[in-house]
């Protein structure tokens, strides 16, 4: 059967094309389907990826182990749903269709149709629609592009179906968001859903609330000013209490401030004043913090101990409170420390405030009215304003010395555990700003500025100074909340949400207690094991509070909670549609019709059957986590078909990035899923993955210019800006750019941009850069209003394609985070690609050339070489070792051995040691030799068949291409339509196996020895003699002795057992250690090294092994005058010595020496074949195919290099396979090139001749 010719050079992305015309022509999907129709069932659950934007490089790493696993688990015969979820609403779209429209803020969006705001909001929700049918569909064609297979929504018709309707599952579906209405219709039957007025983060760009989940999101580190303030005490003239603040807007609410009674405070006394702050922070390192700031994420440094601050560059290091008052105290003069209390006397001491003179601070039971309703309402508070409520309070243990003063300024309409102290102690809290993050009347000349505004900081200060209440100011840096979606920082405010009470904090008690059984069940398995999965969740369900699933805004899941219109303390939860159109008694005909969203579904009253008032659905939307917790019953008929779930349910694996994932999808699915379905486990196997950095290791940004959207990454290449930072490696940045050893002007002027040297070397780097690598430096801005400046370098590179991007996912450490790039995409290329595919073209011309036909009978196993049978023996093992890592989720497992045997066992040994076997000519062979040519071909067959199927779920592409080629008439016309492959054990020789990797570590030692005695391969030498203390290596380096010599050229292999008899290889040198052999024998010491140094080699010493493995402590020397010392092991160094005309290395019991006197004859020998490289070398140049036949001139102008062509031409011809050898030089279209061998020229000519 004769292959199709395969060109050496292969372009991927076309090859990968090519290869998904075939898969819809020939519906190959649809056939590997029924193939496994009614057999076993292996359940998979997509964690829905967000339809708002074209994928990214990041979104393939989870996308490929979805396909790896589901691919697996189809060539093993398993039925599967093959279903895909987009995620569709929430925040994330709405922010980028206000972007779209050109909308600012909420006020916008209820404005998009002028002075109506229920038809803004029904187009709005429209766009947000439209925006995720858009990009499910671009996300739909970019996941096929990638191979990953999924019953996928293709045509306009596909499309144009409700979502509810479609092949892969919708979140905003009718079905999806009727579930959650059924899980909360639930939680609200335990009494776990509630209304609670409290400070949440908020953005005030997004008019939102964000829950704890989504507020670990968007930590980041930044500069705040920060300011000491000091609040006069009542009562006592001249005495002050210093504050400290990092969010100087929120001075304007403060009204009480709290101490630790079990802290020492300070009397410091400066410029007649009193100052109180506490004894522990006067003096501390401010640039250590204790524990750092929680971002959500694991921290070395929560023992307590303390760390480094990260710090940002330019921002001056902070000054110890001690400074501060030196500083402020002058020349001439100084602080006084003139007394100590404890925080517990504090306690009472009554203030005035910085901001007493505002409405706001002067309004009973709080600021803005409708807060001092709640607050009325609820009997916790007493009736006063704010300024009569200045008082110190305590706040326990929540007071350190970490940082600030140990007093601290509290505001309980700005901070969460400021309204806790607020409710414990009486204070009335003040909110100072509305959804938009700008402030409410009442505040003065603050009113409608923005609390995180600079010059909203600015005006604080002023009037703070202007009061002569400001003590100083600084700029701070640490990490701070930002919204995880539009990057604006955020507010702390008094709002009313929604809640699901999970149970007390700490606890395992309530519906958290519930979930963490379910975590614990031993059937659930957190992967890989390194994450420490269970205990990650473990400890959020542990400390995160009650569940906030409401938000204030538009497109999302319409939260099935009505109010009764008369009492809003009453509330009724609907559980389903059903139940909604029964219970309707008003807007029922509006709504019809329409999905469970706003506007529509905000028509609709029902009657509260307690009061018979009429009850009004809450504004607010859910939580789009509540989304994509449900998809475990609503994808899978939980309402419409029980029986169909019970098939599916639970999933056998689920996998998504994890950093963030254990408070968000895998949090929310545990929740739902423990409520829905009285506490079975969600799933059986959860594999986390890390994150996706770029080359260098900064997270990929848009705006950074250094994220690879997945479309240039697969096909049409992409651009990378590299940001040119000191700490950076040089070298590193060198690599990526391509900048060789040679480029030392550009290497030279990129290291001095690194380590920041300035001014004009910029406009020289560009320039040369431009020249030498066809880069172009950028200028670039980040930061609020784009202040910050930063030069990188504008790199393009070529597609890597898409098999590549799965490989290099495949074979990445799951729990670490990757840094993806161009280096990463060439290391794959180079070490798996381009053998793998070398290696089939090979075989493929080769076969071809020959006749080869893999249908004939085949050889027996017993009748092949030994590396025909080594190759098959670890050919199963790598079966056997593909089945464990596939079905253990440890597909990197697999795929580092995969590479080990494609580069070191098919190409760099068993291709490499048989080119010349099939390079004979049949007619040259006797019926044995084509026989034993034969057996290679059909090792090499069945080994690149065998990795078709063992790698087609990887890389299902390149295995597809192949197979296409190699298979049979008989065969699947589809790698995906095959079994996959089960071990031989039959072939297994673990024998030979063994024997094969010690004589291979045998030759890398001899490389060594070579490279140690600077003699290159092609150099023939005399002998190499191995000395091993293994039985092992003895009988596998005698079995391969003839392999050995051919690999490491030499002619001649000894073999010594370093348990008997004198080493040939080397002598022991004994040497006395002077530290310590000196004091015992003083002047005699010589002497008695002297006498060491004849000590037999059967006696070693010091634990160095000798010629009989006997090992001793001590031996006794006699000296000169008869008199016998003892020298001790412990006083003596051994060594082996070399003997003289040899390189010798050792390894582990191992020792290996070549003889390095080299003959003329040797000589000439190697010269030759330092030709036939040079001539391979012209081959290359001249583009010659591997089975080209030529004609060959040489012409050596030196006598010795003559002489070597002459002596080894025969040798020379067959090597190169050159048929025709003119002596005089070639005309026509001949290849030439000179060449120095030794230092000798050498001119050839090379011209293709047929054969």
């Amino acid at each position: 059967m004769p292959f199709e010719k395969v060109e050496s050079s292969v372009d991927f992305p076309a090859l990968e094309r090519t290869i998904l015309k075939f898969w819809d022509e020939h519906g190959i999907f649809e056939k590997r389907k029924a193939l496994n129709a009614g057999k076993p069932r292996w359940s998979f659950l997509d964690g829905p990826i967000t339809a708002n934007n074209p994928m990214g490089v990041h979104h393939a790493w989870g996308r490929t182990y979805k396909d790896v696993y589901n691919r697996y688990h189809a060539m093993t015969g398993h039925e599967l749903r093959y279903q895909q979820g987009f995620d569709c609403q929430g925040l994330w779209v709405e922010v980028e269709v206000e972007k779209a429209l050109g909308l600012k803020s909420k006020r916008d969006i209820e404005n998009l149709v002028p002075g109506d705001a229920e038809a803004s909001i029904d187009r709005f929700v429209q766009a947000c629609k439209d925006r995720v049918n858009k990009f499910a569909r671009v996300q739909t064609e970019q996941s096929i592009r990638l191979g990953y297979w999924m019953n996928w929504d293709r045509t306009d018709e596909d499309w144009a179906k409700k979502p509810d309707d479609r092949n892969s599952y919708f979140t905003m579906a009718e079905e999806n968001n009727y579930t959650i209405w059924a899980f909360l219709k639930k939680c609200h039957s335990k009494k776990l859903v509630y209304r609670g007025y409290d400070v949440m983060p908020w953005c005030g760009r997004c008019g939102v609330g964000l829950s704890e989940q989504e507020m670990k999101e968007g930590y980041r580190n930044v500069e705040h000013r920060a300011v000491f303030v000091r609040f006069p005490l009542k009562n006592r003239p001249g005495e002050n209490l210093l504050v400290w603040t990092t969010t100087p807007w929120t001075l304007t609410s403060n009204v009480g401030a709290a101490v630790n009674p079990e802290l020492t405070y300070l009397k410091v006394k400066l410029k007649g004043e009193i100052y109180y702050l506490s004894k522990g922070v006067f003096k501390m390192n401010r640039m250590e913090s204790a524990g750092g700031e929680d971002d959500g994420e694991p921290d070395a440094s929560a023992s307590g101990s303390k760390k480094k601050r990260d710090w940002i560059d330019g921002v001056p290091h902070l000054n110890t409170i001690e400074q501060m008052f030196k500083s402020k105290a002058g020349k001439g003069d100084n602080y006084e420390i003139v007394g100590e209390v404890k925080g517990a006397d504090m306690l009472g001491w009554e203030y005035t405030g910085p901001f007493d003179d505002l409405p706001a601070q002067n309004h009973d039971f709080g600021f803005p009215l409708e807060v001092a309703q709640v607050t009325k309402q609820s009997g916790k508070w007493p009736q006063c304003t704010a300024v009569q409520a200045h008082k110190v309070i305590s706040g326990g243990k929540d007071v350190t010395e970490t940082e600030g003063t140990g007093i601290v300024h509290t505001a309980p309409g700005c901070g969460a555990i400021d309204y806790v102290w607020g409710q414990q102690n009486g204070l009335p809290p003040v909110a100072p700003i509305g959804d938009d993050g700008c402030f409410h009347e009442g505040f003065g000349s603050l009113t409608g500025k923005n609390a995180v505004d600079a010059t909203t900081a600015d005006a604080v200060f002023e009037e703070l100074k202007r009061k002569d209440l400001l003590f100083t100011t600084e700029r701070y840096v640490h990490r701070y909340p930002h919204c995880w979606r539009c990057k604006t920082e955020l507010l702390y405010r008094l709002v009313d949400e929604w809640f699901i009470n999970m149970g007390p904090r700490l606890s395992e008690e309530g519906f958290r207690g519930d979930i963490m059984k379910v975590v614990r069940n031993p059937e659930v398995k957190f992967l890989p094991e390194s994450i420490n999965g269970t205990a990650r969740e473990l400890d959020w369900l542990k400390n995160m509070g009650d569940w906030m699933i409401s938000k204030k805004r538009y497109w999302g899941l319409a939260l099935p909670v009505w109010v009764d219109d008369a009492d809003p303390t009453q509330f009724e939860v609907i559980g389903s549609f059903e139940e909604l159109k029964e219970r309707a008694v008003e807007g029922w005909d509006e709504f019809a019709g329409h999905t469970p969203h706003r506007p529509w579904i905000d028509k609709i009253k029902i009657k509260n059957p307690k009061t018979g008032n009429l009850m009004s659905r809450i504004p607010d939307v859910g939580n789009p986590w509540l989304d994509a917790g449900i998809v475990a019953f609503s994808t899978m008929k939980y309402n419409t078909d029980r029986e169909y779930w019970q098939k599916w349910y639970p999933a056998d694996f689920i996998t998504e990035s994890f950093p963030g994932q254990f408070r968000n999808w895998f949090y929310a699915l545990l929740a739902l899923s423990t409520m829905m379905s009285d506490g079975q486990p969600p799933f059986k196997t959860l594999l986390g993955h890390g994150n996706v950095r770029d080359q260098l290791g900064h997270e990929m940004h848009k705006t950074a210019g250094n994220s690879i959207e997945f479309v240039g990454a697969a096909d049409n290449g992409y651009t990378i800006d590299f940001e040119l930072k000191a700490g950076v490696a040089d070298a590193t940045v060198s690599a990526i750019l391509g900048i060789t050893p040679e480029m030392k002007d550009v290497g030279k002027l990129l290291k001095d941009a690194i380590t920041g040297v300035e001014a004009t070397e910029f406009a020289q780097l560009e320039k040369v850069l431009k020249t030498a690598t066809n880069r172009t430096v950028v200028d670039k801005e980040r930061g609020p209003n784009g202040i910050e400046k930063y030069r990188a370098v504008r790199a393009s590179y070529s597609a890597m394609a898409a098999d590549v991007i799965r490989w290099v996912y495949s074979r990445q450490e799951p729990a670490s985070n990757i840094r993806f790039g161009p280096i990463t995409a060439d290391e794959v290329r180079s070490k798996v690609f381009f053998k793998l595919w070398n290696t089939y073209a090979m075989f493929c011309n080769y076969a071809t050339g020959d006749g080869f036909d893999p249908a004939a009978p085949q050889v027996p196993i017993a009748e092949r070489q030994d590396i025909d049978r080594w190759l098959m023996s670890n050919l199963q093992l790598l079966i056997t070792k593909a089945h464990e890592a596939y079905t253990s989720y440890n597909v990197m497992g697999f795929a580092l051995e995969c590479e080990k045997f494609i580069e070191s066992d098919l190409s760099n040994w068993y291709v490499r040691r048989n080119k010349d076997r099939l390079h004979s000519k049949n007619t040259e062979l006797d019926s044995a030799g084509r026989k034993d040519k034969v057996a290679a071909y059909q090792t090499l067959y069945t080994t690149l068949t065998t990795l078709c199927k063992l790698m087609a779920p990887c890389v299902p592409f390149v295995t597809e291409t192949m197979w296409s080629n190699l298979r049979l008439p008989t065969d699947p016309v589809s790698v995906h339509l095959c079994d996959f492959p089960v071990a031989d054990e039959s072939l297994k020789d673990t024998v030979l196996t063994d024997d094969m990797e010690a004589v291979q570590r045998v030759i890398s030692l001899g490389l060594s020895a070579r490279q140690q005695a600077k003699l290159n391969v092609r150099q023939p030498l005399a002998e190499l003699v191995v000395s091993a203390a293994s039985d092992d290596v003895q009988r596998a380096a005698g079995r391969f002795s003839d392999l050995i010599g051919d690999e490491l050229n030499v002619k001649k292999v000894s073999l010594h057992d370093s348990r008997f008899g004198k080493s040939p290889l080397f002598s022991l040198e004994y040497k006395l250690i002077p530290k310590t052999a000196k004091p015992k024998f003083g002047p005699r010491f010589d002497e008695v090294q002297a006498a060491l140094q004849a000590v037999d080699e059967l006696e070693p010493m010091n634990g160095v092994i000798g010629l009989n493995r006997k090992e001793v402590n001590s031996v006794a020397l006699r000296l000169s005058d008869d008199t016998t010392v003892t020298v001790e092991a412990t006083d003596v160094v051994v060594k082996p010595k070399p003997r003289e005309g040899w390189s010798d290395i050792a390894d582990g019991g191992l020792r290996v020496a070549i003889c390095t006197t080299i003959t003329e004859e040797l000589k000439l020998e190697g010269l030759a074949r330092d030709v036939v490289r040079q001539v391979q070398n012209a081959r290359k140049d001249a583009k010659f195919d591997l089975l080209d036949k030529i004609a060959l001139h040489l012409a050596a102008t030196s006598a010795e290099l003559t002489k070597a062509i002459t002596t080894h031409q025969k040798d020379i011809a067959k090597a190169v396979q050159a048929i025709e050898w003119s002596v005089t030089p070639l005309n026509g279209d001949a290849h030439t090139a000179t060449v120095k061998i030794d230092g000798q020229p050498l001119t050839i000519a090379v011209k293709k001749v047929k054969s």
